[in-house]
């Protein structure tokens, strides 16, 4: 195997990891802003729930910045056009990510009721709507997105956001990322919340789970329906980073199990992610938060690597122009370029997981909440 091909491979093994350590550490801080009003019943609880979260939410960022960071680096073409063609959505998950660091910082300023019920809902929008826009941006690549490249290389895209945005099978990927979060942020309210507080979150976890693992098996059922995308032509892997004159590509109804029929053992993955919906209810309904957080974890590891098994080596299908989709073989970076950020991603990522887990061990313990309310420098 060419150095450049192992170097595309492995860039995208890692940039599965890195949207998989943004789903489950930025997806838990969704969850708790999703959860924040119908967890806490006073202006006490609910402060307790925002100082769960309050010492790792911004740290936990470093993920996003990781993941968006590695599509720039390591597949410029993949960047430059996904962020063009999604760019409303974009905006629409920017400005609710906006709103939440402002809610931290604002909502107990003004010892106001009417002031703190405002920004606890945008707790709930700040939560919930990264989390669908998130599965939704999944789903939507999944049915391939319509765009297309001109001899120059310029993008055109041929496709309104508001149907890529809003068909079925994005909505159900959305509500499914928006359940794993909401499973992942009750479990951290288990863990360090107290009271009512951990009991309530430990029913709305249970049934975050539990959903999450019906629409997992819809979505199975669904996706060998779906037209997906297939070679029907020699690849070289090493072929040059461009979309254009490459080799051609059909679109096939149950094109996205191709890969697991070819290699059986890649059922591991969605195995183990329906396994950690479905054990990961029964560890909380158990009283085991920290089981059931892991096993939440587990759940977006399956989920994530059932999706890059099967689109392997897509990237970002193109229904308008399929013989220009963007690949792993055909939107990466140079074999310099890749070379020297994997260099700094084994450097930088396992900091980033060693950082994050002594932060997390240091300032552990319960929350209470009537010593959180008597503390004007809390959350």
């Amino acid at each position: 195997m060419e150095i450049y091909t192992a170097l595309k491979m492995i860039w995208a093994l890692l940039l599965g990891v890195l949207l998989t350590g943004l789903a489950v550490m930025v997806g838990m801080d969704m969850g708790v802003g999703t959860l924040l009003r119908f967890v806490g019943r006073n202006d006490a609880e609910r402060r307790a729930a925002l100082n769960i979260i309050g010492p790792h939410w911004d740290g936990n960022q470093v993920w996003f910045i990781l993941g968006g960071g590695a599509i720039f680096a390591a597949f410029p073409t993949l960047y430059a056009t996904s962020f063009s063609i999604f760019y409303i959505v974009m905006i629409l998950l920017l400005f609710s990510m906006i709103m939440r660091p402002v809610a931290f910082e604002y909502r107990s300023k003004v010892d106001a009721s009417r002031w703190r019920e405002t920004w606890d809902w945008a707790f709930l929008i700040s939560g919930a709507v990264p989390m669908i826009v998130y599965g939704a941006a999944i789903g939507n690549v999944l049915q391939g997105v319509g765009f297309h490249f001109s001899w120059d290389g310029q993008y055109y895209q041929d496709e309104s956001f508001i149907w890529y945005l809003l068909n079925p099978f994005a909505l159900l990927c959305g509500a499914l990322s928006l359940a794993l979060s909401i499973h992942q942020g009750g479990a951290m309210l288990m863990i360090r919340g107290e009271g009512a507080i951990a009991m309530r979150a430990r029913r709305f976890a249970i049934w975050g789970g539990a959903i999450a693992a019906a629409l997992f098996v819809i979505g199975g059922i669904w996706v060998p329906f779906i037209r997906g995308f297939v070679y029907t032509q020699p690849v070289n892997p090493a072929m040059a980073a461009t979309p254009l004159n490459g080799p051609a590509v059909a679109m096939q109804a149950g094109a996205w199990m191709r890969n697991f029929h070819s290699f059986p053992i890649l059922w591991l993955a969605p195995a183990l992610g329906l396994a950690g919906m479905i054990l990961g209810p029964l560890a909380l309904a158990a009283r085991r938060p920290v089981l059931g957080w892991w096993l939440g974890a587990i759940a977006w590891i399956g989920t994530i690597g059932t999706i890059g098994a099967a689109m392997f080596p897509f990237l970002m299908p193109s229904t308008t122009a399929p013989s220009q989709s963007l690949t792993v073989w055909n939107a990466s970076g140079s074999a310099y370029n890749l070379g020297w950020m994997l260099v700094f991603a084994l450097i930088f990522t396992p900091a980033v997981i060693a950082y994050t887990s002594w932060a997390f061990h240091l300032m552990g313990g319960k929350v209470n909440p009537e010593k959180v309310s008597r503390d004007d420098h809390l959350y």
